[in-house]
């Protein structure tokens, strides 16, 4: 039975506490593309995805109005191009992420991931020819995201690879110089990558998904926080308790759309993500959550007690509310898209090395943080081995979005625009770390990863 005190709670939710979809994603196969014609392939693929999802945004829009619920972003996710373009060489892949832009722009979407390669045990042709594309192709296209896979707990870590996207890093840093190596926003390292994620930029389609599949990410911290200061001087099993409700109910709007959007566009529902993303939107901050618990700045002694109780309680809310519950799910942290952490960092509270005891009890990792330009690629790599290695050993999904910004130094700011917002250039320690990240080879997995 519809309740109509429901039905305007979630009205006040969505109009005063920012609650929103983050994103539909459709995810497409691209295996039945492959062809040893690279000018064939290309054009498959143009013509799949821009088939698959020539209704994608028009549905999206049907659907802000039916409900009056806000679709904030419309995106596609691709089966990994490393895999895809395997016979291809470096200039091969960058014309295929032109192909890729060009489908995003045909069909109206703001993103398309999938420019990714899956190297965590070892590189092929195809992924280091990808790998070594990746700057060219953030710096030419607007709308393709890449991500790379350089860990898993079955797996290990490969060192070699983590070596290599420090220089990565470094190199789209310089290339879109111009526009604070924005480049790099597009860019992910993860581990344990998720085959299902709607979220960008790590967002790609799986090999175990189906042809086609529609993912939604929801989101709603304004709401999380607005129900956590409501809640008052309570203990922490009823704050607890009162996240999960709150979970629950923005849960549920997420799944009625991912399920109407499904039919509407005649493909399978995959999953919802329930990931708590904020934006640089005032009341829309993970950080505001943690503080309306009892935290007088995010940051300080405590703040990963209270993201481990928010990120747990969450997936609890979550799951009663959706069977099919996937992605990354949990609490973002991303610096330069939080009101709160930009904050946090601006008065010396937030640093990295606390953003990252902070990850091994959320999701999904170190995101969105802008360093010095001048930052050399081993100590970026270095802090992407400590990053993924909390991953590999707890069985989780971490990631790195690091941006070098090329002539900028502490005390200064990077400007991103839009959802990527702006960020602090933060500090980080001086002392080198290029003997121990020079060794290569692979970290070997976790004694608990042989659960055969």
């Amino acid at each position: 039975m519809i309740n109509t005190r429901d039905i305007l709670e979630t009205i006040r939710m969505i109009r005063e506490e920012n609650l929103d979809i983050r994103t539909v994603t459709m995810g497409i196969s691209l295996f039945d593309c492959i062809s040893d014609d690279p000018k064939r392939l290309e054009e498959r693929i143009y013509g799949k995805i821009t088939l698959s999802a020539k209704n994608l945004v028009a549905v999206c829009e049907a659907l802000e109005r039916t409900y009056g619920i806000p679709i904030v972003n419309k995106r596609i996710s691709v089966t990994p191009m490393s895999l895809v373009g395997a016979g291809l060489d470096r200039d091969g892949f960058v014309r295929l992420a032109a192909v890729l832009e060009r489908a995003a722009d045909t069909l109206g979407v703001n993103f398309i991931g999938g420019f990714s390669a899956l190297v965590q045990k070892g590189m092929t042709r195809g992924s280091a020819a990808l790998i070594d594309a990746i700057p060219e192709a953030l710096t030419v296209t607007e709308r393709v995201c890449s991500s790379v896979n350089v860990a898993t707990t079955k797996a290990g870590i490969n060192m070699d690879a983590v070596r290599r996207m420090g220089e990565i890093i470094k190199e789209t840093a310089y290339l879109t110089r111009e526009r604070d190596s924005i480049g790099c926003a597009k860019l992910v390292v993860f581990a344990n990558i998720p085959e299902d994620n709607p979220f960008m930029a790590g967002a790609l389609h799986g090999v175990g998904e189906p042809d086609c599949v529609i993912n939604v990410g929801v989101s709603g911290p304004g709401v999380v926080a607005a129900a956590v200061k409501e809640a008052g001087d309570c203990d922490f099993s009823t704050l607890a308790d009162t996240v999960k409700k709150i979970a629950f109910k923005i849960t549920r709007v997420g799944q009625l759309i991912a399920a109407e959007a499904a039919k509407r566009l005649g493909v399978p529902y995959g999953i919802v993500d329930l990931s708590l993303a904020p934006t640089p939107a005032a009341g829309d901050s993970v950080a505001e959550i943690l503080e309306n618990m009892g935290l007088s700045t995010c940051g300080m002694h405590g703040t990963t007690a209270a993201l481990a109780l928010l990120n747990d309680a969450v997936k609890k809310g979550g799951v009663m509310a959706s069977s099919h519950v996937g992605g990354l799910s949990g609490a973002f942290i991303p610096v330069s898209e939080d009101r709160g952490m930009i904050s946090a960092v601006e008065r010396g509270i937030l640093s990295i090395e606390k953003l990252e005891a902070m990850t091994a009890v959320c999701s999904v990792g170190l995101d969105m943080l802008a360093v010095a330009g001048d930052t050399p690629a081993s100590t970026i790599s270095g802090i992407i081995a400590d990053e993924i290695s909390i991953g590999v050993v707890n069985t989780k999904t971490t990631a790195v979005r690091i941006i070098p910004v090329w002539g900028k130094t502490v005390g200064e700011e990077a400007e991103f625009g839009g959802l990527l917002g702006h960020a602090p250039i933060m500090p980080i320690r001086n002392e080198s770390c290029e003997a121990f990240i020079s060794r290569g080879g692979r970290i070997p997995a976790p004694i608990h990863s042989l659960k055969n």
